[in-house]
């Protein structure tokens, strides 16, 4: 059985809002567990159970935006922090958006941003397996025995990874795609097998890609990787 956790932390780490945010959508009747309206306190599977936000008052008025935008070391993924920068405090979009999923502060790559929490959930919730793509850096080469140990599962947090796709790109240097969202999983798989990663980077979630964006930019998808993305997804544009 998979760890359970409050509503408001999953709804926080998923990047969807924050912890206190997320207490005022749960009281509004706004927030729903699997079809169902949730209560405040209540836990969720993440594993298993589906999060929705419905924010009918707001959304209504508001225009739902999309950013891909490529993260230097040394930012937060999440929207406050009390030490450091986040990506909020480095970007000048105009409208409120918030980061899918999160990227560790020494993970460099692709982020995406936007105020659509249906996005968010999907490309979030393992259940629906979306894939991620890395290229990793290790101090040192890096065996085939150990990619390919990788590439079939290793044990992260007490639980065995799902398999994954492993590629070298030279001796201390692979790509791999991943189906699942975990904390720091990459960097645990490699530690898992005996080595340790010198330089991380996200180049590609699902159909978008980092190609072409510089550190520090960001722009809108166009209306292409939209239009992929979105069926990827089995949602309306």
């Amino acid at each position: 059985m998979s760890e359970t956790m409050r509503l408001q932390k999953y709804m926080s780490q998923a990047g969807i809002c924050s912890r206190r945010k997320a207490e005022e959508y749960i009281e509004k009747g706004q927030v729903f567990i699997n079809g169902e309206k949730a209560q405040i306190g209540q836990s969720v599977d993440p594993d298993n159970d589906s999060v929705t936000l419905w924010k009918w008052a707001e959304l209504s008025q508001q225009k739902y935006v999309y950013y891909k935008y490529n993260k230097p070391r040394g930012i937060e993924t999440t929207c406050a922090q009390k030490w450091g920068e986040s990506i909020i405090d480095v970007i000048d979009i105009r409208e409120r958006v918030f980061p899918v999923g999160r990227l560790d502060k020494e993970t460099t790559g692709l982020i995406l941003l936007t105020n659509d929490g249906r996005m968010t959930n999907y490309l979030t919730h393992p259940r629906y397996e979306h894939e991620k793509q890395y290229i990793v850096e290790t101090f040192g080469s890096i065996s085939d025995e150990q990619l390919t140990q990788m590439a079939s599962w290793v044990e992260v947090l007490w639980r065995k990874t799902k398999e994954s796709e492993v590629e070298r790109k030279a001796a201390g240097k692979f790509s791999i795609i991943l189906t699942e969202w975990r904390n720091r999983q990459i960097r645990r798989m490699v530690e898992s097998v005996g080595s340790k990663i010198k330089k991380l980077k996200r180049i590609r979630i699902e159909n978008i890609t980092i190609d072409g964006l510089r550190e520090w930019e960001y722009k809108n998808l166009s209306s292409g990787e939209k239009q992929e993305l979105f069926k990827i997804l089995e949602l309306d544009l």
